[in-house]
């Protein structure tokens, strides 16, 4: 019998991505939130689990996992019936590592940690310009890894779609929407993404609540912003 407990904040991107591998293999799990402002994640039994005190962090048993990546990749290594989400092809699976480490290094770490920093730690009265140029270099690069298929890393959905579907969607939906006619197939993916039958429950409701919180910092800004991403809703680009 499967025993796996997540832990995690439901806001948090690389939680989500996790979320989704795990419903996407049908795995039953029980999913524990922690407050991270109230420190929940520094608390020893929490620390005694995993030093670094990060989420998402697995428990399977009596072993514990943290780094969605390492953890996504883990679920599907040990749980799944094929190999379709994380191919054992060298090639295929070094394509899909290199997404993923596109997702941690240059989408959550890169851009969207440098933004959360901006208005939650240095008070930024709106969102930095040169970020926002970097976000938009990023979706452009996207672009360029769907030019030729509807998967970020080829033909089939994988766990490098969840893990940057889960950045982006928030990235979405606080700071720059993702534009229809400049980028098209990222707005078509986020579509493809989003029609999955559990894309709403695993991802959707916790990039709305960063949403909410981002919003209430730059309320001028989101107006322009909340504007546009419902007009995508209403036209069926990308599914909010």
């Amino acid at each position: 019998m499967v025993n796996l407990i997540l832990y995690g904040t439901e806001s948090s991107p690389p939680v989500r991505a996790v979320l989704l591998t795990l419903r996407s293999l049908q795995l039953e799990h029980e999913f524990r939130t922690l407050d991270i402002q109230a420190g929940d994640h520094l608390k020893p039994d929490m620390l005694r689990k995993n030093p670094q005190h990060t989420v998402p962090m697995l428990e399977d048993g009596e072993s514990c996992i943290w780094d969605s990546h390492a953890i996504i990749g883990y679920l599907v290594n040990k749980y799944a019936q094929s190999d379709e989400l994380y191919p054992k092809d060298p090639l295929q699976r070094a394509v899909v590592d290199q997404r993923l480490h596109f997702e941690t290094g240059v989408l959550f770490h890169g851009i969207f940690k440098q933004l959360q920093r901006a208005l939650f730690k240095e008070n930024a009265t709106e969102v930095p310009k040169d970020r926002l140029a970097e976000l938009k270099d990023a979706y452009a690069l996207l672009e360029q890894f769907l030019a030729e298929n509807p998967y970020v890393a080829g033909p089939q959905l994988t766990i490098a779609d969840f893990s940057i579907v889960a950045t982006v969607s928030t990235l979405h939906l606080s700071y720059c929407p993702v534009d229809a006619a400049k980028y098209p197939k990222l707005s078509a993916w986020l579509e493809r993404l989003s029609s999955l039958p559990f894309y709403e429950e695993d991802n959707l409701r916790g990039a709305r609540l960063l949403a909410d919180k981002i919003r209430a910092k730059l309320p001028k800004q989101f107006d322009k912003l909340w504007q546009k991403a419902f007009e995508d809703i209403k036209s069926g680009a990308g599914k909010q």
